[in-house]
Protein backbone atom coordinates (compact mmCIF):
# COMPACT_ATOMS: atom_id res chain seq x y z
CA UNK A 1 0.00 0.00 0.00
CA UNK A 2 3.10 2.17 0.88
CA UNK A 3 4.64 1.49 -2.74
CA UNK A 4 1.82 2.20 -4.24
CA UNK A 5 1.22 6.21 -2.43
CA UNK A 6 4.86 6.61 -3.09
CA UNK A 7 4.26 5.97 -6.66
CA UNK A 8 0.80 8.30 -6.76
CA UNK A 9 3.24 10.87 -5.22
CA UNK A 10 6.16 10.84 -7.58
CA UNK A 11 3.20 10.59 -10.83
CA UNK A 12 1.22 13.94 -8.98
CA UNK A 13 5.09 15.81 -8.57
CA UNK A 14 5.91 14.73 -12.01
CA UNK A 15 2.76 15.96 -13.24
CA UNK A 16 2.99 19.33 -11.84
CA UNK A 17 6.40 19.60 -12.74
CA UNK A 18 5.66 19.32 -15.79
CA UNK A 19 2.82 22.00 -15.92
CA UNK A 20 4.86 24.03 -14.48
CA UNK A 21 7.94 23.61 -17.31
CA UNK A 22 5.04 24.60 -19.47
CA UNK A 23 3.43 27.68 -17.94
CA UNK A 24 7.77 28.24 -17.71
CA UNK A 25 7.32 27.82 -21.57
CA UNK A 26 4.40 29.85 -21.77
CA UNK A 27 5.58 32.80 -20.30
CA UNK A 28 9.10 32.80 -21.92
CA UNK A 29 7.10 32.60 -25.46
CA UNK A 30 5.17 35.30 -23.99
CA UNK A 31 8.20 37.46 -23.06
CA UNK A 32 10.01 36.98 -26.35
CA UNK A 33 6.92 38.06 -28.90
CA UNK A 34 6.48 41.07 -26.60
CA UNK A 35 10.15 42.22 -27.36
CA UNK A 36 10.02 41.40 -31.10
CA UNK A 37 6.77 43.01 -31.26
CA UNK A 38 8.39 45.99 -29.34
CA UNK A 39 11.42 46.31 -31.35
CA UNK A 40 10.09 45.56 -34.62
CA UNK A 41 7.76 48.50 -34.04
CA UNK A 42 10.52 50.80 -33.23
CA UNK A 43 12.13 49.53 -36.59
CA UNK A 44 9.32 50.04 -38.62
CA UNK A 45 8.59 53.81 -37.61
CA UNK A 46 12.31 54.93 -37.12
CA UNK A 47 13.43 53.80 -40.70
CA UNK A 48 9.58 54.60 -41.90
CA UNK A 49 10.12 58.42 -40.54
CA UNK A 50 13.46 58.95 -42.14
CA UNK A 51 12.14 57.73 -45.55
CA UNK A 52 8.92 59.41 -44.92
CA UNK A 53 11.00 62.68 -44.16
CA UNK A 54 13.38 61.99 -47.80
CA UNK A 55 10.33 61.72 -49.25
CA UNK A 56 8.49 64.59 -48.35
CA UNK A 57 11.64 67.01 -48.65
CA UNK A 58 11.48 66.68 -53.06
CA UNK A 59 13.09 69.50 -55.19
CA UNK A 60 9.20 70.91 -55.52
CA UNK A 61 8.98 71.22 -51.69
CA UNK A 62 12.30 71.39 -50.12
CA UNK A 63 10.96 72.96 -46.91
CA UNK A 64 12.43 71.70 -44.22
CA UNK A 65 11.66 74.08 -41.21
CA UNK A 66 8.21 74.25 -42.36
CA UNK A 67 7.94 70.33 -41.93
CA UNK A 68 9.33 70.44 -38.74
CA UNK A 69 7.07 73.14 -37.30
CA UNK A 70 3.96 70.98 -39.03
CA UNK A 71 5.59 67.98 -37.49
CA UNK A 72 5.69 69.31 -34.50
CA UNK A 73 1.61 70.63 -34.13
CA UNK A 74 0.32 67.13 -35.55
CA UNK A 75 2.92 66.22 -32.20
CA UNK A 76 0.76 68.27 -29.85
CA UNK A 77 -2.61 67.50 -31.40
CA UNK A 78 -2.15 63.98 -30.84
CA UNK A 79 -0.43 64.03 -27.02
CA UNK A 80 -3.73 66.52 -26.78
CA UNK A 81 -5.95 64.01 -28.22
CA UNK A 82 -4.72 60.81 -26.27
CA UNK A 83 -4.23 63.01 -23.01
CA UNK A 84 -8.29 63.40 -22.85
CA UNK A 85 -8.63 59.51 -23.66
CA UNK A 86 -6.35 58.56 -20.81
CA UNK A 87 -8.64 60.04 -18.03
CA UNK A 88 -11.60 57.00 -19.33
CA UNK A 89 -9.06 54.73 -21.13
CA UNK A 90 -6.28 52.70 -18.26
CA UNK A 91 -4.02 52.01 -21.10
CA UNK A 92 -3.30 55.49 -21.74
CA UNK A 93 -3.55 57.52 -18.28
CA UNK A 94 0.37 57.35 -19.01
CA UNK A 95 -0.22 60.34 -20.94
CA UNK A 96 -1.43 63.47 -19.31
CA UNK A 97 -3.86 65.96 -20.52
CA UNK A 98 -2.07 68.87 -22.07
CA UNK A 99 -0.96 71.99 -19.91
CA UNK A 100 0.95 74.83 -19.77
CA UNK A 101 2.62 76.20 -16.61
CA UNK A 102 4.66 79.30 -17.14
CA UNK A 103 7.30 78.62 -14.72
CA UNK A 104 8.01 75.39 -15.56
CA UNK A 105 7.72 76.60 -19.51
CA UNK A 106 11.15 78.67 -18.27
CA UNK A 107 12.75 75.58 -16.66
CA UNK A 108 11.96 74.17 -20.43
CA UNK A 109 12.92 76.49 -22.69
CA UNK A 110 16.51 76.30 -22.91
CA UNK A 111 16.31 72.48 -23.63
CA UNK A 112 13.31 73.51 -26.36
CA UNK A 113 15.83 75.71 -28.07
CA UNK A 114 18.31 72.80 -28.49
CA UNK A 115 15.44 70.05 -29.20
CA UNK A 116 14.88 72.49 -32.13
CA UNK A 117 18.25 72.52 -33.39
CA UNK A 118 18.13 68.98 -33.57
CA UNK A 119 15.58 68.28 -34.96
CA UNK A 120 15.16 71.17 -37.89
CA UNK A 121 18.96 70.13 -38.70
CA UNK A 122 18.04 66.73 -39.28
CA UNK A 123 15.65 67.63 -41.61
CA UNK A 124 17.95 70.10 -42.93
CA UNK A 125 20.53 67.36 -43.66
CA UNK A 126 18.08 64.24 -45.35
CA UNK A 127 16.75 67.60 -47.41
CA UNK A 128 20.44 67.60 -48.73
CA UNK A 129 21.64 64.59 -48.45
CA UNK A 130 21.34 60.58 -49.77
CA UNK A 131 19.58 58.46 -47.09
CA UNK A 132 22.63 56.12 -47.78
CA UNK A 133 25.08 58.62 -46.24
CA UNK A 134 22.87 59.97 -43.62
CA UNK A 135 23.88 57.34 -41.37
CA UNK A 136 27.47 58.53 -41.87
CA UNK A 137 26.63 62.00 -41.44
CA UNK A 138 24.56 61.94 -38.15
CA UNK A 139 27.47 59.39 -36.76
CA UNK A 140 29.53 61.41 -34.88
CA UNK A 141 26.95 62.20 -31.86
CA UNK A 142 29.46 59.34 -30.23
CA UNK A 143 32.00 61.49 -30.31
CA UNK A 144 30.04 65.03 -29.81
CA UNK A 145 28.84 62.66 -26.71
CA UNK A 146 32.21 62.18 -25.01
CA UNK A 147 33.59 66.29 -26.00
CA UNK A 148 30.13 67.26 -24.37
CA UNK A 149 30.42 65.25 -21.20
CA UNK A 150 34.25 66.01 -20.65
CA UNK A 151 33.55 70.13 -20.99
CA UNK A 152 30.10 70.46 -19.75
CA UNK A 153 30.15 68.12 -17.35
CA UNK A 154 33.81 67.31 -15.93
CA UNK A 155 33.03 63.26 -16.40
CA UNK A 156 36.00 61.40 -18.49
CA UNK A 157 35.19 58.29 -20.91
CA UNK A 158 36.47 55.63 -20.76
CA UNK A 159 39.38 54.64 -23.33
CA UNK A 160 36.97 51.67 -24.88
CA UNK A 161 34.38 54.50 -25.53
CA UNK A 162 37.21 56.65 -27.14
CA UNK A 163 38.37 53.92 -28.94
CA UNK A 164 34.73 53.68 -30.35
CA UNK A 165 34.68 57.13 -31.40
CA UNK A 166 37.78 57.21 -33.42
CA UNK A 167 36.64 54.22 -35.75
CA UNK A 168 33.74 56.04 -36.04
CA UNK A 169 35.33 59.35 -37.19
CA UNK A 170 37.40 57.44 -39.43
CA UNK A 171 34.44 55.92 -41.01
CA UNK A 172 33.19 59.51 -41.33
CA UNK A 173 35.78 60.81 -42.70
CA UNK A 174 36.17 57.47 -45.46
CA UNK A 175 32.37 57.54 -45.48
CA UNK A 176 32.30 61.12 -47.12
CA UNK A 177 34.97 61.07 -49.87
CA UNK A 178 33.38 57.88 -50.94
CA UNK A 179 30.35 59.94 -50.80
CA UNK A 180 29.13 60.24 -54.89
CA UNK A 181 26.19 63.00 -54.28
CA UNK A 182 28.60 64.92 -51.54
CA UNK A 183 27.12 68.01 -50.15
CA UNK A 184 29.08 70.50 -47.74
CA UNK A 185 25.51 72.06 -46.78
CA UNK A 186 24.19 68.46 -45.94
CA UNK A 187 27.46 67.22 -43.72
CA UNK A 188 27.33 71.16 -42.39
CA UNK A 189 23.51 70.13 -40.94
CA UNK A 190 24.35 66.35 -40.21
CA UNK A 191 27.53 67.34 -37.85
CA UNK A 192 25.17 70.14 -36.19
CA UNK A 193 22.44 67.74 -35.85
CA UNK A 194 24.72 65.08 -34.09
CA UNK A 195 26.06 68.21 -31.86
CA UNK A 196 22.56 69.24 -30.59
CA UNK A 197 21.17 65.43 -30.24
CA UNK A 198 24.11 65.16 -27.78
CA UNK A 199 23.59 68.29 -26.45
CA UNK A 200 20.00 67.18 -25.62
CA UNK A 201 20.91 63.85 -24.43
CA UNK A 202 23.12 66.08 -21.41
CA UNK A 203 20.28 68.38 -20.83
CA UNK A 204 17.39 66.30 -20.56
CA UNK A 205 18.39 65.06 -17.46
CA UNK A 206 18.64 68.39 -15.87
CA UNK A 207 15.10 69.15 -16.50
CA UNK A 208 13.58 66.42 -16.41
CA UNK A 209 12.77 67.23 -12.46
CA UNK A 210 11.09 70.66 -13.49
CA UNK A 211 8.30 68.04 -15.34
CA UNK A 212 8.23 65.49 -12.06
CA UNK A 213 10.25 63.11 -14.42
CA UNK A 214 7.62 62.75 -16.92
CA UNK A 215 8.44 62.11 -20.30
CA UNK A 216 5.34 62.55 -21.35
CA UNK A 217 4.90 66.40 -19.68
CA UNK A 218 8.25 67.09 -21.10
CA UNK A 219 7.09 66.27 -24.40
CA UNK A 220 3.95 68.65 -23.92
CA UNK A 221 6.18 71.57 -23.25
CA UNK A 222 8.88 71.11 -25.62
CA UNK A 223 6.92 70.47 -28.48
CA UNK A 224 4.81 73.63 -27.57
CA UNK A 225 7.78 75.78 -26.72
CA UNK A 226 9.96 74.32 -29.54
CA UNK A 227 6.90 75.36 -32.37
CA UNK A 228 6.69 78.66 -30.64
CA UNK A 229 10.88 79.28 -31.08
CA UNK A 230 10.81 77.64 -34.53
CA UNK A 231 7.67 79.68 -36.51
CA UNK A 232 10.22 82.92 -36.49
CA UNK A 233 13.09 80.95 -38.69
CA UNK A 234 10.28 79.94 -40.85
CA UNK A 235 10.08 83.69 -42.57
CA UNK A 236 13.65 84.38 -41.97
CA UNK A 237 14.98 81.57 -44.06
CA UNK A 238 12.20 82.40 -46.68
CA UNK A 239 10.51 79.43 -46.55
CA UNK A 240 7.00 81.11 -45.67
CA UNK A 241 7.30 83.31 -49.16
CA UNK A 242 8.25 79.72 -51.24
CA UNK A 243 5.49 78.00 -49.68
CA UNK A 244 2.65 80.58 -50.42
CA UNK A 245 3.65 80.69 -54.07
CA UNK A 246 4.37 77.01 -54.49
CA UNK A 247 1.23 75.39 -56.28
CA UNK A 248 1.87 72.19 -54.21
CA UNK A 249 0.81 73.37 -50.67
CA UNK A 250 -2.87 73.77 -52.32
CA UNK A 251 -3.02 70.23 -52.97
CA UNK A 252 -4.59 67.54 -50.75
CA UNK A 253 -2.05 65.14 -51.60
CA UNK A 254 0.82 67.18 -49.76
CA UNK A 255 -1.39 68.15 -46.43
CA UNK A 256 -2.11 64.25 -46.16
CA UNK A 257 1.79 63.79 -46.55
CA UNK A 258 2.57 66.52 -44.24
CA UNK A 259 0.06 65.16 -41.94
CA UNK A 260 1.42 61.42 -42.09
CA UNK A 261 5.04 62.68 -41.13
CA UNK A 262 3.73 63.99 -38.19
CA UNK A 263 1.88 61.12 -36.96
CA UNK A 264 4.73 59.30 -37.61
CA UNK A 265 7.45 62.23 -35.54
CA UNK A 266 5.12 61.09 -32.71
CA UNK A 267 4.61 57.50 -32.56
CA UNK A 268 8.81 57.38 -32.72
CA UNK A 269 8.02 58.91 -28.91
CA UNK A 270 6.01 56.00 -28.38
CA UNK A 271 8.16 53.53 -30.24
CA UNK A 272 11.45 54.37 -27.77
CA UNK A 273 9.47 54.94 -24.88
CA UNK A 274 7.91 51.07 -24.99
CA UNK A 275 11.63 50.02 -26.17
CA UNK A 276 13.05 51.01 -22.92
CA UNK A 277 10.53 50.29 -20.77
CA UNK A 278 9.59 45.97 -21.90
CA UNK A 279 13.20 45.43 -23.69
CA UNK A 280 16.69 45.85 -22.06
CA UNK A 281 19.31 48.37 -22.91
CA UNK A 282 21.56 45.52 -24.18
CA UNK A 283 18.51 44.63 -26.98
CA UNK A 284 18.33 48.40 -27.05
CA UNK A 285 21.81 49.02 -28.04
CA UNK A 286 21.64 45.69 -30.80
CA UNK A 287 18.72 47.08 -31.83
CA UNK A 288 20.11 50.04 -32.70
CA UNK A 289 22.74 49.22 -34.75
CA UNK A 290 20.73 46.40 -36.94
CA UNK A 291 18.10 49.20 -37.58
CA UNK A 292 21.04 51.33 -38.92
CA UNK A 293 22.29 48.21 -41.05
CA UNK A 294 18.73 47.85 -42.41
CA UNK A 295 17.91 51.49 -43.09
CA UNK A 296 20.55 52.00 -44.95
CA UNK A 297 20.16 48.65 -47.09
CA UNK A 298 16.76 49.58 -47.67
CA UNK A 299 17.66 52.81 -48.61
CA UNK A 300 19.94 51.37 -51.11
CA UNK A 301 17.41 48.71 -52.56
CA UNK A 302 14.73 51.77 -52.80
CA UNK A 303 16.61 55.08 -53.84
CA UNK A 304 19.40 53.27 -55.95
CA UNK A 305 21.72 55.37 -54.73
CA UNK A 306 25.11 54.59 -56.06
CA UNK A 307 27.67 53.63 -53.45
CA UNK A 308 31.67 53.60 -54.56
CA UNK A 309 33.99 50.92 -51.89
CA UNK A 310 35.10 53.85 -50.18
CA UNK A 311 31.42 54.45 -49.09
CA UNK A 312 30.89 50.88 -48.18
CA UNK A 313 33.72 50.91 -45.86
CA UNK A 314 33.14 54.05 -44.20
CA UNK A 315 29.60 53.06 -43.60
CA UNK A 316 30.31 49.54 -42.17
CA UNK A 317 32.74 51.33 -39.64
CA UNK A 318 30.76 54.25 -38.62
CA UNK A 319 27.85 51.35 -37.75
CA UNK A 320 30.77 49.05 -36.73
CA UNK A 321 31.66 51.62 -34.34
CA UNK A 322 28.54 52.31 -33.51
CA UNK A 323 27.94 48.92 -31.93
CA UNK A 324 31.53 48.79 -30.30
CA UNK A 325 30.15 52.15 -28.33
CA UNK A 326 27.52 50.44 -27.06
CA UNK A 327 28.80 47.19 -26.12
CA UNK A 328 31.33 49.28 -23.84
CA UNK A 329 28.57 51.78 -22.38
CA UNK A 330 26.98 48.72 -21.57
CA UNK A 331 29.07 46.97 -20.26
CA UNK A 332 30.38 49.79 -17.98
CA UNK A 333 26.58 50.37 -17.03
CA UNK A 334 26.35 46.65 -15.98
CA UNK A 335 29.35 46.83 -13.99
CA UNK A 336 28.21 50.33 -12.12
CA UNK A 337 25.32 48.47 -11.63
CA UNK A 338 26.91 45.43 -10.06
CA UNK A 339 29.40 47.73 -7.80
CA UNK A 340 26.44 49.47 -5.69
CA UNK A 341 24.70 46.32 -4.87
CA UNK A 342 24.98 45.21 -1.64
CA UNK A 343 27.60 42.60 -0.73
CA UNK A 344 26.32 39.45 0.87
CA UNK A 345 28.40 39.04 4.01
CA UNK A 346 30.29 35.40 4.25
CA UNK A 347 27.78 32.83 6.87
CA UNK A 348 29.77 31.38 9.69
Amino acid sequence: KMAGEEDKTKEENAHFDAEEERKKAALIYAETMRIFVVVGFYFFVSIALVFLNKNMMSEEFRYPLFVTWWQLIIALIMVSILGEMGKKIKTLSIIPPIEFDIEIAKKVMPLAGIFVGMVAFNNLCLAYVEVTFYQVVRSLTICFTILFTYTILGQKTSMGAIQASAVVMFGFVIGSIGEVNFSWLGVFYGVSSSAFVSLYSIYVKKVMEAVGNDQWRLLIYNNALSAVLLLPFIFLFGEFAQIIVNPMIAELSTWFNLTVTGVFGFLINIAVFLQIKFTSPLTNNISGTLKACVQTLLAILVYQNPITAMNAIGIILVIGGSAYYSSVRYSEMKARTEESLPTRMPTK
